[in-house]
């Protein structure tokens, strides 16, 4: 939907990418993702790549903080209740966001940024109202009020970081306000890029050689050494390093249940959602290209993706599979990984329009298709064998509870704790892995380890 100007005589400059970000704002608002609505309005621009950054930041940012902006714009309306027009209110957004949470836009050009934003797009009325606006929360921040944190800590968590209630209700109520709180403002944190070093094409020494060559801050990952966290926006030496094959883009989160899952050169492996294939290519590199990884998906575009990612980093060994895993007549298998469709909460910090599509019914819905594909999962396993579960997500629904009743329903089970693959403080008493979002570099997640008996 591109934005129409209004066609007055006298219509003024505008700057470009922030039309780009008011126009992406307003598709997400119309039920588009956010990821889509960006690649739609970019579509053309010719952005340099500082644009693309600072785009990507007004959109994801002010998705991400619409409950915290929305509950501020309110004390400067004169009629707090009554509804903005969509454009009209996504420009208050972005110039509040500007002024709030980017530090590095001074506020004044923030003003009269979203001041020519709506004389192009609007009514010149409109553009009196967005000045007049801002410049009372620059001059009167004090008008701005929270409910009690004593008296109603879920809404006064949900309305400061910006969430919905029923998420904050649950952290609170699983970790406790103070945890709950950490956790909450880890997610509203710019993301982090981390690149996974290939074997097949490089060393970890090569990579960070390079990388120290062209003065790119990182660190290594705490848990997965071959992760290498960079210290900054963007991805830097994308045609060096991702598009030669000796990176791959993937959280150090996400390669853990390929370590704990621990294939062998050799080995026959199963991913039973495979694309866009992250994990099924670190297993086929831990494998050491030697063995069969059948990568299973009911999506061919995204296994058309997987193959291709495969190829740039050189690995043999992956057969992909167009198939729905309830048709999937296989196996059995050495070893079985199943990441299933989950609600995502682990990756709110990245996905950010995640916080407003998700609705706990979505969870109860997940919970049921998760139990079906792990006893359908269990079957492809051969005795002896072993089954990785794992999610991106923090709800306990998805997580333990799945576990918990696999293992009632299934007795020929069992769970091999993951404290054999990691240090402790990942690993629960049960022997599952629970990471979050304030671990140093991580997202959340969860995954656990079940072995299936030898038949007597």
């Amino acid at each position: 939907m591109p934005l129409e100007k209004n066609n007055r005589p006298d219509d003024v400059k505008y700057d470009r990418v922030r039309a780009a970000a008011l126009e992406a704002l307003v598709l997400i608002q119309q039920g588009e993702q956010a990821d889509e609505a960006i690649r739609l309005v970019t579509s053309g621009q010719n952005f340099r790549p500082l644009d693309n950054r600072f785009l990507l930041q007004l959109v994801n940012g002010t998705t991400k903080m619409l409950r915290r902006l929305d509950h501020e714009i309110k004390f400067y309306l004169s009629k707090p209740s009554s509804d903005l027009p969509l454009l009209l209110s996504n420009i208050l957004r972005l110039g509040f966001y500007q002024i709030l949470f980017n530090s590095r836009v001074p506020a004044a050009a923030a003003v009269s940024e979203a001041v020519n934003l709506a004389r192009h797009f609007t009514e010149k009325s409109h553009a009196g109202m967005i000045n007049a606006v801002l410049r009372s929360r620059l001059r009167e921040p004090q008008k701005v009020v929270f409910v009690s944190r004593e008296n109603d800590p879920v809404k006064y968590l949900a309305d400061f970081y910006s969430y919905p209630d029923y998420f904050v209700k649950y952290c609170v109520q699983e970790f406790g306000m103070e945890k709950a709180e950490k956790l909450l403002d880890a997610y509203n944190k710019p993301p982090h890029v981390t690149y996974r070093v290939n074997f097949l094409k490089a060393k970890p020494d090569e990579v960070t050689h390079i990388l120290q060559e062209n003065k790119i801050e990182f660190s290594f990952g705490r848990y997965l050494p071959e992760f290498i966290h960079i210290n900054g926006s963007g991805l830097p030496l994308e045609d060096q390093l991702l598009k030669s094959g000796k990176v791959f883009v993937q959280d150090e989160s996400a390669g853990i249940p390929v370590r704990l899952l621990n294939p062998k050169p050799g080995d026959n492996v199963i991913d039973l959602t495979a694309a866009p294939g992250g994990k099924a290519t670190y297993m086929a590199i831990r494998m050491r290209n030697k063995g069969r990884v059948t990568a299973l998906d009911k999506s061919h575009k995204r296994l058309e993706i997987l193959a291709e990612n495969a190829q740039i980093q050189g690995i043999k060994i992956i057969a992909p599979v167009f198939c729905d895993m309830a048709e999937f007549k296989g196996g059995p298998f050495d070893r079985v990984l199943l990441d299933p469709p989950c609600s995502g909460w682990g990756t709110a910090g990245k996905r950010a329009d995640l916080r407003w599509k998700k609705k706990p019914q979505d969870i109860i819905n997940l919970v049921k298709i998760q139990n079906k594909m792990l006893d359908r999962a269990a079957r492809l396993v051969k005795p002896g064998g072993v089954l990785v579960y794992s999610t991106c997500t923090i709800m306990r629904k998805e997580n333990d509870q799945i576990i918990e009743e696999f293992l009632l329903r299934n007795r020929n089970f069992e769970i091999e704790s993951a404290a054999q693959f990691f240090h402790s403080e990942l690993v629960n008493e049960r022997g599952y892995i629970k990471t979050y979002p304030d671990f140093p570099q991580l997202d959340g997640s969860f995954c656990a380890r079940m072995k299936r008996k030898l038949e007597n």
